[in-house]
Formats: structure tokens, C-alpha cells, sequence
């Protein structure tokens, strides 16, 4: 029996999925979270063997939350979600320990064999975000500036750009607040830009963030 963790913080994703997977034998969906540190508290009390991880949550974020689970605990599986085909992120969950990566619109055949793939120690990439992985280096309209951040960056600049006050920031992430501080003007200055409008609008131009969840810019 592979027992799953599900982490979005969207309630509808979080019951679709718990819906389905339970539906599949040898399935048991132990527990939900909306948040990282909601799923770091769970894996502490209960055994998990894989987690399905949204990347883009409030909080910690998915990126961190996987790097916490793995420190805790390093034979988790986690298989990153992400909303969209051209998102950003894969090859950064990837190289930070992520088994799979998979979008969410992805038929549930296809989540069990990411499931599978990764309980046996295997990696699993949804087909289309392979392929656009696999091009991307020849594809020079897939530059993006972010690919210059540091992952402790790209982090700081992700909670930025969804509205986290840097007192916010500094708890979740053990900083002090000169440190985020530190991390942001490096990050701004990496971009070019100079105000957290500026990266917020950097971010939604390069698929980083969707604009509907960005109001009065």
C-alpha cells in the first residue's frame, strides 16, 4: 500500500485528487495539507511514502517545504504539480529533489504511473514539460531572467511577488529580516529592476505568476 500526501491549497485540487487516487488499489491517501509547513507537521506524525506537491502555495512554498520533508526524512518521494505546461519551475524541483513532475490537469492514469514510477525509485516527467525542457536551451524565446537567481533568490522573490511582508519571510524561513533584505536587492539587481511592482510584473510576463491573483497593478 502507497501511502500519499496530497499538498495544495486549493481545496477543490486537494478533494479531486484524494477522490480519484482513492478510487485506485493499492492507494491510501493518509492525509492533506494546504500549506508546507501544514505537510512538514504531518510527516512528523505519520508515515508517508509519497507526496504530491503543489509548487506555487502561500508560505514556505513548494520548493522549500520539498527540501525541509527531505531533511526530516529523505526516503519521501515528491512529485512536484504545477498548473500549467510552461511553467518555469521543473528544472529546479528536478535538480532539488523532486521525483516527478506532472501538471494537474494530467489524467489520473497518468498520476498513478508517476506514482508508481517513484515508489520503485524512478523519475517521471509529464511528456510535454520533457519536451519543452528538452528545447528549451535552442529555444531563444524561452529566456528568462529568472534562470540567473540562486534558489534561496528565486525563493525570496516568489514570497515577494505574493504579497509576504519581509518580517513574514524572515520567519518562515529562519532569516533575519537584514538577510531577506540582502537577498532581495541582490535579486533586484540580478533583474534590473528596483521595486517589488517591478518583479511582480517581471514575474507574471515570464509565466511566474498569474496575473488573476494579482490585483490593482
Amino acid at each position: 500500500m502507497i501511502r500519499i500526501l496530497i499538498v495544495d491549497d486549493h481545496d477543490l485540487v486537494r478533494a479531486g485528487l484524494s477522490r480519484m487516487l482513492s478510487d485506485e488499489l493499492g492507494i491510501n491517501v493518509v492525509a492533506q495539507a494546504k500549506t508546507g509547513e501544514e505537510a512538514i507537521n504531518i510527516i512528523r506524525e505519520k508515515a508517508i511514502d509519497v507526496i504530491l506537491m503543489d509548487i506555487k502555495m502561500p508560505g514556505i512554498g513548494g520548493l522549500e517545504a520539498m527540501k525541509r520533508v527531505h531533511r526530516i526524512d529523505d526516503t519521501i518521494k515528491v512529485i512536484a504539480l504545477t498548473a500549467c505546461e510552461d511553467d518555469p519551475f521543473p528544472s529546479r524541483m528536478m535538480q532539488s529533489g523532486a521525483s516527478a513532475f506532472i501538471t494537474k490537469g494530467t489524467d489520473i492514469s497518468e498520476v498513478m504511473h508517476a506514482i508508481q514510477m517513484v515508489n520503485t525509485g524512478q523519475r517521471y516527467i509529464s511528456p510535454d514539460i520533457a519536451q519543452k525542457m528538452a528545447l528549451s536551451p535552442y529555444d531563444k524565446k524561452t529566456d528568462n531572467p529568472f534562470d540567473a537567481l540562486s534558489e534561496r533568490e528565486m525563493q525570496i522573490a516568489m514570497m515577494v511577488v505574493s504579497c509576504q511582508k519581509v518580517l513574514d519571510i524572515s520567519d518562515k524561513l529562519c532569516l533575519s529580516p537584514k538577510t531577506v533584505n540582502s537577498y532581495r536587492y541582490r535579486l533586484f539587481e540580478k533583474l534590473n529592476i528596483s521595486s517589488d511592482v517591478e518583479l511582480t510584473h517581471l514575474a507574471i510576463r515570464h509565466g511566474m505568476l498569474d496575473a488573476n491573483q494579482v490585483g490593482g497593478l
